[in-house]
């Protein structure tokens, strides 16, 4: 039994959200994300769950790490600036690896920017945000439906694999209603626990997740984002130590990315000319090639909704059949270097940006760029 709901975006990840058993907000108002916050300030009590307004960005991120290691699904909602400021807090997160959920609603910056119009900037912060070497999982909706099917399985992700998840949405899908198809009951995955005397913070495979203590239960655990051993004790001078733990926490996202890997593709079979997009410019991505189809050029489409670790199959797939590839994105060209990265010379990447006034890229604007290069 399916049923429907007309729900902006922000309303959906929000609904996501307590499909997926988030029982635990902590978060500080930004446009434009505070919908979500609101939703959750009036939903969550009454199921029984806590919500907390935290005194900043940074308070809410942390409050995150203890509430996950208390047994909370934890999650947050911020905009550029407040994701600025949970970036130590991401890193706590990805060194004690405590899973958790964040979402940015992309808006435009640098600085205080344009703080309610759209924009795609955050990409390379998304991945990269942290210092040190690092990975986290992120996702991008494109529509409403994505926003609340991501983040069920951003929740679940973060569980399963005990990962920080970014979910990057932006402005235009934030405040966009649509309907969205909801199931009669979404899964959820559970964090592994112990079954016995198991180190919390090693493996002896990257594909084997670590279990996870509850707090208060069982042994003794230090919880430290300090270099550790699989015991979580603090070893800050050993090299060895820091290298294998490094190297896990990257390998155990990277053997598991199958099961959150999620893209689409439309029409690249017999396309002449390719497409790569994510989030809202992936929604006139889609219209544009219907204007082109009537054009009698025929244009492939693919829609990436995970950003890191990047689908790199259908990208480099495509780059082979195409005579050149065409990267809309509200920002100056950041995911176009890894398309031209895929594509390693197999055809031109082109890249079409717009940054300012939180304007849309326009179906119009990538059929004529298009129309450009078939030429």
């Amino acid at each position: 039994m399916t049923a429907r709901e007309l729900w902006a975006g922000n309303i959906a990840i929000a609904e996501g959200a307590l499909a997926a058993g988030v029982d635990f907000y902590a978060g500080y108002p930004i446009t434009p994300s505070s919908e979500i916050m609101e939703h959750l300030a009036r939903a969550l009590p009454k199921r029984g769950g806590v919500f907390f307004q935290a005194e900043d960005e940074i308070a809410a991120i942390f409050s995150l790490i203890g509430a996950s290691w208390a047994g909370a699904r934890a999650m947050t909602a911020t905009s550029g600036p407040g994701f600025s400021l949970m970036q130590e807090g991401l890193g706590i997160a990805i060194m004690t690896e405590t899973p958790l959920v964040v979402v940015d609603v992309m808006r435009l910056g640098p600085g205080t920017g344009q703080a309610s119009r759209a924009g795609q900037g955050d990409l390379m912060q998304a991945r990269w945000g942290r210092h040190g070497d690092q990975h986290l999982v992120v996702l991008a909706p494109a529509t409403a439906q994505d926003c609340f099917d991501l983040t069920v399985l951003a929740v679940n992700t973060a569980e399963k694999l005990r990962v920080p998840v970014v979910i990057l949405s932006d402005e235009l899908i934030a405040h966009t209603w649509e309907p969205v198809k909801l199931k009669e009951q979404e899964e959820r995955w559970e964090r592994p626990r112990p079954r016995s005397q198991e180190p919390p913070f090693g493996a002896d495979h990257p594909a084997r997740i670590p279990p996870m203590p509850p707090l208060g239960k069982g042994f003794d655990v230090s919880v430290t984002g300090s270099t550790h051993d699989a015991w979580g004790v603090r070893a800050t001078s050993d090299p060895k130590i820091h290298r294998q733990l490094v190297e896990r926490l990257g390998q155990k996202i990277l053997a598991h990315r199958v099961e959150f890997t999620v893209y689409e593709a439309h029409g690249v079979e017999e396309a002449e000319v390719g497409i790569v997009a994510f989030g809202s410019a992936a929604r006139s991505a889609l219209a544009a090639q219907h204007l082109l189809a009537q054009q009698g050029i025929r244009a492939g489409v693919v829609v990436l909704k995970t950003l890191w670790p990047l689908p790199e199959e259908p990208m480099e797939e495509l780059a082979r059949r195409v005579q050149a590839l065409l990267v809309p994105e509200l920002n100056l060209g950041q995911l176009r270097l890894d398309v031209e990265r895929l594509a390693a010379g197999r055809c031109p990447v082109i890249g079409l940006s717009k940054v300012g006034g939180g304007l849309p890229i326009y179906p119009s604007e990538i059929a004529a760029k298009v129309q450009e290069v078939v030429r």
